[in-house]
């Protein structure tokens, strides 16, 4: 297996990995300066290397990169993630330690389900999300490709957030969130259109 960026993310990444009991081949990453991390070799060329997990935070550049490679993906999910076994993950998704996602959730693909993250029944997860280390996300929640809610948000049930927002740290989201907006604060407002 192997990891596409060679930071942070990609450590907590590592360690998932090992956890699994699987091993980690080398890591890639643009950065010609790189050449180790956490002890394995940063490589700088993805050619003819398979699966990957894109270990890189950022919404949009994650699927730049995973639209870019032409090979199979892998996931990652912590041993401590507490997972209903009626919910769908997409390729290239993590779900990390102390996650806990309940019933009929469906995760799209190359998402990030942070430390202690929690997704109640029924959610719709779409691709490229990054929900933050400790979010809740109630029951019946749709949140759109691309989006990222930031550390500790709440989301009450029912509401949709849309595709490449932004959900800024803390908020508590009580109504719905159109596509393209920056919003944040409790409750939760849309700030900007990005």
């Amino acid at each position: 297996m192997y990891l596409y960026g060679a930071s942070g993310h990609a450590k907590v990444i590592i360690d998932i990995i090992k956890s699994q009991g699987d091993v980690i081949e080398g890591l890639v990453d643009d950065d010609p300066n790189l050449t180790e991390l956490s002890g394995i070799p940063v490589l700088h060329d993805a050619a003819e290397l398979s699966p990957f997990i894109v270990s890189i935070g950022n919404c949009k550049v994650r699927k730049m990169i995973a639209e870019r490679l032409n090979c199979e993906f892998a996931m990652a999910i912590h041993p401590t993630a507490i997972i209903s076994p009626t919910v769908t993950v997409g390729e290239g998704t993590v779900i990390m330690q102390g996650a806990v996602i309940q019933t009929e959730v469906k995760i799209g693909k190359h998402c990030i389900i942070n430390t202690k993250a929690s997704i109640d029944h029924e959610c719709l997860i779409g691709d490229y999300v990054h929900i933050a280390p400790g979010c809740t996300i109630s029951g019946d929640v749709y949140i759109g490709e691309g989006t990222w809610v930031g550390v500790g948000s709440t989301i009450i049930q029912g509401v949709r957030i849309g595709k490449n927002c932004i959900i800024g740290a803390g908020s508590v989201i009580v109504k719905d969130i159109p596509d393209n907006s920056k919003a944040y604060g409790v409750p939760c407002k849309v700030i900007e259109t990005i």
